[in-house]
């Protein structure tokens, strides 16, 4: 029998598992008209929760917060209002700057859990090559894709809860709840643009609900986007000598460093519900999205860029006449080749040398459909099936497969990824009484298929052209396009199994446990658990504790992923490539099969409320072992080059170094969240949020990791951030004061140990004001980072031309002055 139908058998089993898990459990929780802003659907399968009387830390942000502010992407909206949460800029990150990844206390983006109402959201196709040390390799959800006006508020579990929902939750999870309203609706536009009077941003956002039949809704949301580029450049040293030598052709910046370029960022959400009778309802959500980015590349220098300008030091000039022999153009200048027929010079191309333009199209899509309900002997159910897609199409353009010649186009379409995920869920929950307590019980049965595809790109993206031979490099130079050795379609399913327990021994005291089981196909089963306490010592404090193991399987992409990108190694552009861990050029390096990465973390926290005062404070340890990442840099001997290049990986030939994923370090991330509230007024609130993180590399083996890895590991995110503010209420009008912190942090600029960066910590004020013209009409204006502040100077931007550190974690970008109207009905 072969493994797949054992499998299959198992899960097929699941119902007796669980029916002799359920003996008793609750019923489950339905949408409701008003749900309280407190009220929490995570960290806890008991209906009626309160953030406050949850075992473990859960940060809820309202829809509100999210539309009253200037920014229109979700992942900057998140990080300016949960401290704990970080994203920044990718000005030149390949795909990165199409996905941005973000981390939740101090984690890489696939150690977060994303739900949509509840259910597990899809991760997006975007592998982060380029993530700054901290993200490097990762492959989380995109967040971007859902429109802020959808969201009726949004958990933050900040507590590992693999045993509750499964991998990737070991920093937290984040769940959007979406509207639910059955009538009445907002439209807004917004326009937004920064100090310096570039990086406008338009959002024209709809959200209305709909009764379906008398005792259901729909309830849909549309978000239009469009953001032009910034730029926080200056001229680069060596543009600024060719220029001075007399190179006119030379563009002034050479290369730009700012926000990428994004348009028609289109996005729909739809969330319905309809009651089948008293007992059952039967809901469907789902979404659709797509936008275009457009960012920058390192710049081409036409003196120096080795295999398209330069060979061994020596102008690189091709023979075009190869049946005369390839030598003779050898020893000949630029300029005689460009008066030669039988000689080639790419500066008959792009005489003033060239910087690529990168980005690509992306595409996402999900549907979830489930029915929930009670039986007649109080068991609760909830069935669920859901499927989501992501897919990146990636062009690169203003630039050469070398050794094409003077036959090269300028635009290719390298290939792209596909993210594809199916989900199968079962959920039973009961309470019942044991000896007098109420014992609240959960149960359930997972199946999941996740599947990674490498679409191949155009030929002349990855075609061996007749200069290879000669030191010409071989596809579309910044990003070599994927050819058919390389493409292919990787999966893998999993089952799982889970118990979920809530006793309340007293009043005061409430214990939780609970168990998970999951069976990967590619590499076997984990166990992992969760304890949870919660004690109210008197009306003023309370006391809660949470103990957990957890873990994160490596995704197929991570496993199976083969790319070629150009980054900056010791100082200078060099051809990077990125290749699996089993490859046999990997394995002499330290490669083996991928393995979950494992996890304990601990959290013991206090509530507090004193008079108006409400105050939580929690501290959190996580252990990480087995982490998987990119390995540091490792050197090419000729060999290895040569049989990467019959394994036909195009690019290869011009490769220097290469990564490879691996389990081979353990880390300690520790820190403290406090979350303070205090009404000045009957109209005024005041709001405080803390978080202090810090990570340390506790093993880790010298063959897959070097110091720059490290230090950007350890140091590379803000340890402290923490944001103040004031909130009034008028009659007709509303007003908002916040002030932001960014504590110190340290970069390796362009990812090179030699370009140190030191930067301090910043601090930032938002403001925001609105007036109703009445019931229906409101228009807001506002500012973030109204005072314009911008981060320490980068010491090194002569290097590649970045006047400030590409890894701000408040951007770089300055001031956003943003105006919007909005109306409701």
């Amino acid at each position: 029998m072969n493994e797949k139908k054992k499998r299959w058998l198992t899960a097929c089993g699941a119902p007796s598992l669980l029916a002799a898990s359920i003996a008793a459990l609750s019923s489950p929780t339905f949408a409701e008209d008003a749900l309280l802003e407190e009220v929490i659907t995570i960290g806890t399968r008991v209906e009626g929760r309160s953030a406050t009387d949850s075992s473990a830390p859960i940060d809820i942000v309202t829809g509100e917060e999210f539309v009253n502010q200037g920014d229109g992407d979700l992942s900057n909206l998140l990080r300016n209002v949960v401290p704990s949460y970080n994203v920044n800029a990718k000005p030149i990150s390949d795909a990165a700057s199409i996905v941005r990844p973000a981390n939740l206390r101090g984690l890489p983006p696939d150690s977060t859990l994303v739900l949509v109402n509840g259910k597990r959201r899809h991760r997006a196709a975007v592998i982060s090559f380029l993530g700054s040390g901290v993200s490097d390799g990762a492959q989380g959800p995109d967040i971007s894709a859902i429109p802020a006006i959808a969201l009726k508020q949004v958990e933050v579990l900040r507590d590992g809860a693999a045993a509750q929902y499964g991998s990737d939750a070991i920093a937290g999870v984040i769940n959007f709840q979406l509207k639910d309203a059955a009538e009445g609706g907002t439209v807004e536009a917004k326009y937004a643009t920064t100090a310096e009077g570039d990086g406008d941003q338009s959002t024209i956002a709809a959200n209305f609900g709909l009764p379906l039949t008398d005792s259901g809704f729909v309830n849909v949301s549309l978000e239009y986007r469009e953001q032009d580029s910034t730029s926080r450049s200056v001229q680069r040293d060596d543009a600024a000598q060719l220029i001075a030598d007399g190179n006119t052709y030379v563009a002034n910046p050479a290369q730009i460093w700012g926000q990428p370029e994004v348009n028609d960022d289109t996005k729909f959400f739809v969330n319905s519900a309809i009651e089948l009778n008293d007992t059952a309802e039967l809901y469907a959500f789902g979404n659709y999205a797509s936008r275009e980015t457009d960012g920058g590349f390192y710049f081409r220098n036409p003196e120096t860029r080795p295999g398209v300008y330069a060979l061994d030091d020596e102008p690189l000039i091709g023979d075009l006449d190869a049946s005369n022999g390839i030598y003779d153009c050898i020893g000949m200048t630029h300029e005689e080749a460009q008066s030669s027929d039988e000689c080639f010079s790419y500066t008959e191309m792009f005489p003033g040398g060239f910087t690529p333009r990168f980005g690509g199209e992306l595409e996402d899509y999900s549907a979830v459909f489930g029915v929930r309900g009670e039986f007649a002997n109080g068991i609760g159910y909830d069935v669920s099936a859901s499927t989501g897609h992501n897919e990146v199409d990636f062009v690169i353009y203003n630039t050469v497969n070398a050794t094409l010649g003077p036959d090269s186009p300028t635009r290719f379409s390298p290939g792209g990824y596909i993210q594809e995920e199916n989900n199968f869920n079962i959920d039973l929950t009961k309470s019942i009484e044991l000896a007098g307590m109420p014992l609240f019980m959960a149960t359930g049965f997972e199946w999941r298929e996740e599947e990674f595809e490498v679409k191949q790109g155009d030929t002349a993206s990855w075609q061996v052209g007749d200069l290879a031979e000669q030191g010409f490099l071989i596809g579309s130079n910044g990003f070599s396009g994927f050819g058919p050795e390389v493409v292919g379609t990787f999966d893998r399913d999993n089952i799982a199994l889970y118990t979920d327990l809530e006793l309340e021994v007293v009043e005061a005291l409430r214990l939780g446990a609970a168990l998970r089981w999951e069976d990967f196909s590619d590499f076997g089963d984990t166990s992992n658990f969760k304890l949870s306490a919660h004690y109210t010592i008197n009306d003023v404090i309370a006391l809660r504790s949470t103990l957990s193991t957890g873990f994160r399987a490596p995704t197929p992409g991570q496993s199976n992923i083969t790319n070629v990108t150009t980054a900056y190694t010791n100082g200078a552009l060099a051809n990077r490539g990125t290749i699996p861990a089993t490859n046999p050029i990997a394995v002499l390096k330290g490669g083996k099969q991928l393995q979950p990465e494992e996890s304990q973390s601990f959290t013991f926290g206090t509530i507090i409320a004193a008079g108006d005062w409400d105050i939580t404070l929690d501290y959190f340890l996580i252990d990480v072992t087995d982490r998987i990442t990119q390995s540091a840099n490792q050197e090419l001997t000729d060999e290895e080059r040569d049989q990467l290049v019959q394994d036909g990986i195009s690019g290869a030939d011009s490769l220097e170094y290469f990564r490879f994923y691996t389990n081979d370090f353990d880390t300690q991330t520790q820190g403290i969240d406090l979350v303070a509230t205090y009404p000045l007024g009957d109209a005024t609130d005041f709001n405080l949020a803390f978080n202090w993180t810090e990570t340390e590399v506790t093993d880790f083996s010298t063959d897959t990791m070097d110091e720059m890895r490290i230090r950007q590991l350890e140091d590379g995110l803000p340890e402290v951030r923490g944001n103040a503010s004031v909130t009034h209420s008028g009659d007709s009008w509303r007003g908002l004061v916040r002030l932001n912190y960014y504590g110190s942090y340290w970069e390796a600029h362009l990812d090179d140990y030699s370009l140190p960066i030191d930067a301090g910590d910043e601090w930032t004020v938002d403001i925001e004001a609105a007036y109703d013209f009445n019931d229906s009409m409101t228009l807001i204006a506002g500012a973030e980072n109204v005072f314009n502040n911008y981060p320490d100077k980068n010491p090194w931007s002569g290097v590649a031309g970045a006047e400030y550190p590409e890894t701000a974690p408040m951007g770089f970008n300055g001031a956003l002055y943003y105006v919007r109207a909005q109306y409701e009905f």
